[in-house]
């Protein structure tokens, strides 16, 4: 069998063989021959945010007189590309690398300056695409913008997509009066539209969260170069970068104002993963409250019937499974599990820089990807379709003990406690027990019992 066809190329340490019609230089094969671990690179997500951020400099560097206009303009064009996803393949770099994504940084280099070449313009990787950057500040800035890019574009319309689905729910479910349930036991009633208010502020909240901590994602790294001093860059440049992207991607985006710390430290990273934790925990709620309210048809809650998506088994017949639930829990365990390795990766700074980048990076762009798709599948297949069992919830609710709870003001606790443990033993309505035990008056009896009434305070 033929070898495949290579070229030879030469950096700092030396020649590399490289395959010939590859994009990329002697750093990037390095990279590739390296690190074979996790045999995946980092989210195209993250690729076009890099690609974003080396546009914006070389546009800062011509207006600065740094690059000559035909430099600056083939870079510019090749990034554009790029960030059109049309060079995917460019970037083989696994994410398991160096901790500061320098290999990453190193890759979108060369792809640059190999596409530049082809339209016929000389430039350098690292003195012309790098110029005034270096991977320590470069690589955190594209972190950020890649994920305020995937919450905007991403996450905050899946969410607000969910929100708007049980804002919906509620207002067609207000009459409808259900069984309270507290550590899964039969409780004090409520209405089934608040109920959904829980779930739907649960997530406004989140959404207020994620607010709060993208002020501070809009924060780059930009301009502090190696160690946090700004060496090699000069003292707008960080700014003047952070002001340009704004404007390409209409994110208010500004420099971070101490440069040490936007280096050593992955705090914001770290805030913004749990803001996503937090949301996957309020998901994951919706979800499985859905879930158990489905349960049955016969032997479960049975309030709801979920859509009925797919066979639920591969030997019981007719049987179906609350399938989007369960994928969306999934999901939101998955987010959970990654804030976790975000939390471990954030302590990784050591003196002026974190050496978990790459990790963060694709941690952060897959609990996000995975939440957005968690949240219109829940809307759109779950929330949206489910119908109610009015009559099993009536049914359900007129034989409920609890609620004798209503008569405490005027019987106490204990004598509450005895007729309500009598009508479970015998199976009765608590209002025939009550009628019986209390001598109150039973019209009274049953307007103090009335559950509608009893959804609200008296």
């Amino acid at each position: 069998m033929s070898k495949p066809a290579q070229r030879i190329e030469q950096d700092s340490m030396g020649p590399v063989a490289i395959p010939a019609e590859a994009p990329w230089g002697a750093q990037t094969q390095r990279a590739v021959d390296n690190f074979r671990i996790a045999g995946r690179p980092l989210p195209a997500a993250f690729i076009e945010a890099l690609a974003q951020v080396k546009a914006a400099c070389a546009e800062v560097n011509l207006e600065l007189g740094h690059l000559a206009p035909e430099q600056a303009e083939a870079i510019v064009a090749a990034a554009d590309t790029i960030t059109l996803g049309h060079r995917a393949d460019a970037f083989p770099v696994d994410v398991y690398q160096t901790g500061s994504g320098t290999s990453t940084n190193m890759n979108m280099n060369e792809v640059i300056s190999h596409l530049a070449a082809q339209a016929g313009a000389t430039v350098h990787p690292n003195d012309h695409v790098n110029r005034g950057q270096s991977s320590n500040d470069v690589i955190p800035t594209a972190i950020h913008v890649a994920a305020a890019q995937a919450l905007e574009r991403d996450l905050r319309p899946a969410l607000r997509h969910l929100i708007a689905a049980i804002a919906g729910r509620e207002r067609e479910l207000s009459g409808v009066v259900k069984t309270g349930r507290t550590h899964l036991m039969d409780a004090m009633p409520l209405r089934m539209d608040q109920e959904l208010s829980g779930w739907r502020t649960q997530l406004e909240l989140a959404d207020a969260r994620l607010t709060d901590t993208e002020r501070r994602l809009c924060k780059l790294a930009i301009g502090a170069t190696a160690v946090g001093t700004g060496i090699n860059a000069p003292d707008s440049f960080g700014e003047k970068v952070a002001k340009r992207l704004a404007q390409r991607l209409e994110l208010p985006f500004s420099r971070q104002d101490n440069g040490f710390a936007a280096l050593s430290s992955q705090d914001t990273a770290a805030e913004l993963s749990g803001q996503l934790r937090t949301l996957g925990t309020a998901v994951l709620k919706v979800a499985n409250d859905l879930r158990w309210m489905n349960s049955g048809p016969l032997a479960g809650i049975a309030e709801i019937a979920l859509p009925a998506l797919q066979p639920g088994s591969s030997i019981m017949p007719g049987k179906v499974n609350p399938v989007i639930p369960e994928a969306a829990m999934m999901a939101c365990v998955q987010v959970t599990g990654l804030d976790a390795a975000n939390s471990l990766a954030a302590q990784s700074g050591s003196f002026q820089l974190n050496v978990m980048l790459p990790l963060i990076a694709d941690n952060l762009l897959t609990q996000i990807q995975l939440l957005s798709g968690a949240m219109r599948h829940l809307a759109d297949k779950a929330i949206e379709g489910f119908t109610v069992n009015r009559g099993h919830i009536e049914e359900a609710l007129s034989r409920n003990p609890i609620l004798v709870t209503a008569l405490n003001d005027e019987i106490g606790y204990e004598a509450g406690a005895r007729i309500a443990k009598m009508a479970y033993a015998s199976g009765r309505p608590i209002l025939d027990v009550a009628a019986e035990e209390t001598g109150i008056e039973r019209q009274r009896l049953a307007e103090m019992l009335d559950p509608a009434r009893l959804t609200g305070p008296r």
